[in-house]
């Protein structure tokens, strides 16, 4: 595993981030790898997007910290978003997985997410620590955060497709193995 190698995955919504990413996940745990850190989960319900959950990948705990039904000075399109759900989760989950995981993933570092500060802080503090990251990048988001990490010398951006989101996994894991540059 290439220790330094930082991968963000970006795309349109809907193009198939969270799906490359978890086909990563789930090659790397077949190998053995420990994987840490948070995936978003879409919820729909009566097939409609109503919000997102936040998942600790390591200990699977879960919040919902994006939906139609809440009330929130924080509004992402239709969703109000709960930053005290993504806190909780969200930034534990990292930080955790930057003590303890093989691989780091942050899925999504997206306009909902870098509302909150210490999220901002957990994402920037994982960028430097010396182990594999993947993480999911908003497309279009010009968010300083987001504008950092693209611009960053160390983090190789894949955009995922309709057309490429079936190999996509495949050619990270050999990015991630040092055997493509």
């Amino acid at each position: 595993m290439n220790t330094g190698m930082k991968i963000g995955i970006t795309g349109l919504p809907g193009a198939g981030k969270t799906h490359a990413l978890l086909k990563v996940i789930e090659m790397l745990e077949a190998e053995g790898v420990k994987v840490g850190g948070m995936v978003t989960e879409p919820i729909v319900e009566d097939n409609k997007r109503t919000g997102f959950a936040i998942i600790d990948w390591s200990n699977k705990s879960k919040g919902v910290f994006a939906h139609v039904d809440i009330q929130s000075k924080f509004m992402v399109g239709k969703f109000g978003v709960d930053l005290q759900v993504l806190e909780d989760v969200g930034v534990k989950a990292l930080m955790k997985a930057c003590e303890d995981a093989d691989v780091i993933v942050i899925d999504e570092v997206g306009r909902m997410e870098v509302e909150s500060e210490p999220f901002i802080e957990a994402v920037k503090f994982a960028l430097d620590v010396e182990k594999p990251l993947l993480l999911t990048l908003h497309k279009k988001s010009r968010n300083p955060l987001l504008q950092d990490i693209r611009r960053r010398d160390d983090v190789r951006i894949l955009e995922v497709t309709p057309i490429n989101r079936n190999l996509l996994p495949y050619k990270i894991m050999k990015l991630m193995k040092g055997e493509l540059l």
